[in-house]
């Protein structure tokens, strides 16, 4: 199990992380909780060498799954406090409509600052994680996400 220090009821940050400088953080929008945090705990083992801003907006307060647009919104405004840019990734189609909603609801200034991705949520994660650990900028971890897909697609041969 990693250590966190949790600063708000949906923030996971490792210990000691001190990301005041981050380009990037990643929201990660996701019917269930405990799926948000296992994605978010592959990604910190495989990509051990950075620390990234993670923020969940995972499942409902009373544990059950589902997605809440406020709470998206809180996870984007406490990542656009100390980030860039924000990227948010979500599990599913209504994640992706809570996610949608919640921009709709936030500030203007905030939502330049702000990107829906459409790629896969485990494997998108990988890839912006590793590229907002490296310090790059929005656009480029986007790609990164959005490209997870046809990596993968290009591993799996036909059959």
């Amino acid at each position: 199990m990693i250590p966190v220090s949790v600063a708000s009821p949906q923030s996971l940050q490792p210990s000691g992380v001190a990301d005041s400088a981050a380009s990037v953080g990643i929201v990660l929008v996701s019917h269930s909780r405990a799926l948000a945090e296992a994605a978010l705990d592959l990604a910190r083992r495989l990509i051990v060498s950075v620390d990234v801003p993670v923020e969940l907006a995972a499942g409902l307060d009373d544990g059950a799954l589902g997605t809440d647009p406020g709470a998206v919104v809180d996870a984007v405004e406490r990542l656009a406090a100390r980030c860039e840019g924000v990227l948010v990734l979500a599990d599913l189609g209504s994640g992706i409509m809570s996610a949608e909603m919640a921009l709709e609801m936030l500030d203007p200034a905030v939502v330049e600052r702000a990107r829906l991705s459409a790629a896969p949520f485990v494997e998108g994660l990988l890839g912006a994680y590793g590229a907002a650990g490296i310090g790059k900028d929005l656009p480029a971890v986007a790609a990164e996400a959005d490209g997870a897909a046809e990596a993968k697609r290009s591993q799996v041969t036909a059959f």
